[in-house]
């Protein structure tokens, strides 16, 4: 197994238990806000995943271009939909990165950096609102919420 297989294992582990908490969200939650100016529900949930996706970009490319594309939704199906694209999508470009590009520099908003501290950069932030995301379902009265980690990858 290559460095990089072991990175997506890890990251595998986060990403799967937010497939998993978002099943339990209702579409009549959406979104929901804890006040005013936080991300929805909804909009949190899509910013990991295409944040997570930036940042791999920039690593695959050599340099980075904020994201562009919008991922417009109306329901939790839509968010879970968006989550599970993205998911399959920036596995396969994980796996495609090779040493070379992890090892290159790439600057983001005036940082360099290793594109192999920008991946780790990614799931650190991906984590950093995976726990938001349990406190937001937490606030709309889910009770049953998965282990923050999948042991069993």
């Amino acid at each position: 197994m290559g460095k990089i297989d072991g990175y997506v294992q890890g990251w595998l582990r986060h990403r799967s238990v937010l497939l998993e908490l978002l099943q339990g969200i209702d579409n009549e939650h959406t979104h929901f806000k804890p006040w005013n100016q936080a991300y929805s529900l909804g909009s949190l949930a899509v910013h990991i995943v295409s944040s997570t996706d930036m940042f791999v970009q920039a690593v695959k490319n050599g340099e980075f271009v904020p994201p562009s594309a919008s991922n417009p939704f109306e329901t939790m199906d839509d968010v879970r939909r968006i989550v599970q694209e993205y998911t399959e999508k920036t596995k396969d470009e994980l796996q495609s990165l090779t040493e070379d590009q992890l090892e290159q520099i790439v600057v983001v908003n005036q940082f360099s950096a290793p594109g192999k501290a920008w991946i780790n950069t990614a799931k650190e932030h991906e984590i950093h609102h995976k726990g938001q995301l349990f406190t937001y379902t937490r606030m709309i009265g889910v009770e049953k919420v998965p282990f923050f980690l999948n042991t069993a990858l």
